[in-house]
């Protein structure tokens, strides 16, 4: 007797199936063969168990693919073809939601790069601030130096990293100092030197950010309309997800339309305590 799989079996199995093929054309209804279901009830299977479309599992898939291409020193044409795209344009619009940077930049990940770190205690638990010569390019929360550290690595891979040299003591205690007080709340308005990369898309979505005012919030919807991009809620939600300065660039401050707190990539706990500290 031949036993039959699970629904959640068959969808993770098709997850599997979609990433080893991701630079073909995947229809629906092709999947829908591959499964021997309906499109329809396979549409609502695969969103509720891997959490998104069989179409936008596909796209992840080929923007990993493209990613890792760059990352072995392809071309970005080849990684472009290689990754099943068709044409550079489509992958320029979709780096401008997912990937931070645009290509050339992600395959020098910080090459040529040197930037200085320091640890400190807040509030709100360990950060780790690194700075270039012209102003902070991450500030993150993590609770060991060790995973400080390996996020730091994560984001500038080929940059060379430095440990806070003596003669920068005295700017990097005031850059902390300024970020402890303002997490004490002895500090209404926190104005720090920034040196951040990312895409033009992305850099206005973290400037706006910083033009909410404390103690406000918006919705990603509201944020995307405030930008003249109404249709473009995903991409927000997507670029204050890349964002890696945390409280600078106040990413905290952007809700579901719901009122929900959303996703925090430093915790929800960090996020309702700093909503809370800055309406109080």
């Amino acid at each position: 007797m031949v036993m039959k799989k699970s629904a959640d079996t068959l969808m993770i199995e098709l997850a599997r199936f979609i990433e080893a093929h991701c630079d073909e054309t995947l229809s629906l209804a092709k999947l829908a063969a591959h499964t021997e279901l309906s499109a329809t009830h396979l549409q609502k299977r695969f969103k509720a168990q891997i959490g998104v479309s069989p179409k936008e599992y596909q796209e992840a898939c080929r923007l990993k693919k493209f990613k890792t291409g760059l990352r072995t020193k392809k071309s970005i044409t080849a990684s472009v073809y290689d990754s099943g795209h068709g044409s550079s344009s489509r992958i320029y619009e979709r780096l401008d939601q997912r990937v931070g940077m645009t290509p050339k930049e992600y395959q020098k990940m910080g090459a040529g790069l040197e930037l200085s770190y320091a640890i400190a205690p807040t509030p709100l638990g360990k950060i780790l601030l690194a700075a270039t010569d012209r102003g902070i390019c991450f500030l993150q929360f993590a609770e060991t130096d060790e995973k400080l550290l390996g996020l730091l690595r994560d984001e500038f891979p080929k940059a060379t990293l430095i440990k806070m040299r003596k003669s920068q003591t005295a700017q990097f205690k005031l850059w902390v100092k300024a970020l402890n007080d303002y997490l004490k709340g002895t500090l209404v308005q926190l104005d720090l030197p920034l040196d951040i990369k990312g895409t033009a898309f992305q850099l206005s979505v973290w400037k706006y950010l910083q033009k909410i005012p404390r103690g406000k919030v918006l919705s990603y919807r509201e944020l995307a309309v405030k930008l003249g991009k109404p249709k473009a809620v995903r991409a927000v939600a997507s670029a204050c997800a890349r964002n890696g300065i945390a409280v600078v660039v106040p990413c905290h401050r952007v809700l579901r339309g719901n009122g929900e707190l959303a996703g925090y990539r430093w915790g929800l706990e960090r996020k309702k305590k700093l909503l809370a500290l800055e309406k109080g």
